[in-house]
C-alpha cells in the first residue's frame, strides 16, 4: 500500500525571518492524521533568512537530523559543539536526557535552505550526542547512500533507533528500486526536483508512505511520466526504511 502525502498539504509556519513547511504536526500545526510515521515524527522544510535563526532551545529524547540543500547552518549546543554544516553533509544530534542549542544562518546575505528530521529513540534518557559528516557529496547519481542507521554502517551517523535514512540523486529518467524487507515499512520524501514512485509524479515536499510493499520504485523526472518545476532541475530524494 502507497499512501501519498502532497506537499501543498503540509503545514506551514511564516515569520519575517522563517518559511518552515512541516511534513507532521508540528508547533502550531496539528492534525491528528499526521502525527509521524512509525518511529518518523518531523519532517520540517526550512527556509532561514541571512543573518537569522533559532535562538537557543531544548531538546530531549529525539534524535534530529539536519541536512542543508543550500547555504549554510550554523550549530552550537550544550555539549560544546560548534559547527557550519553545507550541502553533502549530514549532521545527528541526540537530544537524549536533554539537550540546548542554536542554529542560524550562517550568511548575512543568503538565505539557507534544510531539511530538520526528528526519528523517536528506541530509549529514553540516553546522554546527549553528536555527529557530523561529508557522505552526500561523495555519491553517484543513481546509487543510494546511506544517510544515518543504528549501527552507523557504511559511514553513517548512528542513531539510536531500528531505522535506516537513505540519499539518493537522480538523472533524468534514471530508475531505482530499493528492496524492503518483509515486515518493514518507507517513507519517501522528495527533497528537491522531480520523480516517480511506482508510476504516480512526486514533486519537491511531496512524500509517501509504503507498507507492505516489496521495494521502492523510483524514476527521475523530468523524462519519467513527471514534469520537473524548473529545467534541470536535482532530483533529491530520502527514503526511510522503518520497522
Amino acid at each position: 500500500m502507497i499512501t501519498l502525502r502532497p506537499g501543498r498539504d503540509r503545514g506551514r509556519t511564516q515569520f519575517d525571518w522563517l518559511d518552515s513547511r512541516h511534513t507532521f504536526s508540528f508547533g502550531d500545526y496539528f492534525d491528528p492524521a499526521q502525527a509521524g510515521f512509525r518511529t518518523l515524527r518531523v519532517i520540517n522544510d526550512d527556509v532561514v533568512e541571512p543573518g537569522t535563526g533559532f535562538g537557543k532551545h531544548g531538546h530531549r529524547d529525539m534524535e534530529i537530523i539536519t541536512l542543508v540543500l543550500e547555504g549554510a547552518l550554523e550549530h552550537k549546543d550544550s555539549t560544546g559543539t560548534s559547527s557550519v554544516i553545507v550541502p553533502g553533509e549530514v549532521q545527528r544530534m541526540s537530544a537524549g536526557h536533554g539537550i540546548t542549542h542554536s542554529e542560524w544562518n550562517h550568511s548575512k546575505i543568503e538565505t539557507v535552505h534544510f531539511l530538520q528530521i526528528w526519528i523517536v529513540p528506541e530509549t529514553k534518557g540516553l546522554p546527549p550526542g553528536y555527529e557530523q559528516k561529508t557522505l552526500l557529496a561523495e555519491t553517484g547519481a543513481g546509487r543510494p547512500v546511506l544517510l544515518a542507521s543504528r549501527d552507523g554502517a557504511d559511514g553513517s551517523v548512528t542513531i539510536h533507533q531500528d531505522a535506516r535514512l537513505y540519499g539518493v540523486v537522480l538523472e533524468p529518467g534514471q530508475r531505482l528500486e530499493q528492496p524492503l524487507a518483509k515486515g518493514r515499512h518507507a517513507w519517501v520524501h522528495v527533497a528537491r526536483g522531480a520523480v516517480s514512485l511506482d508510476g504516480r509524479a512526486l514533486l519537491a515536499g511531496d512524500g509517501a508512505a509504503l507498507s507492505d510493499e516489496p521495494g521502492v520504485k523510483l524514476a527521475g523526472g523530468p523524462g519519467a511520466g513527471v514534469k520537473s518545476p524548473s529545467a534541470g532541475a536535482v532530483n533529491e530524494i530520502l527514503i526511510f526504511d522503518l520497522a
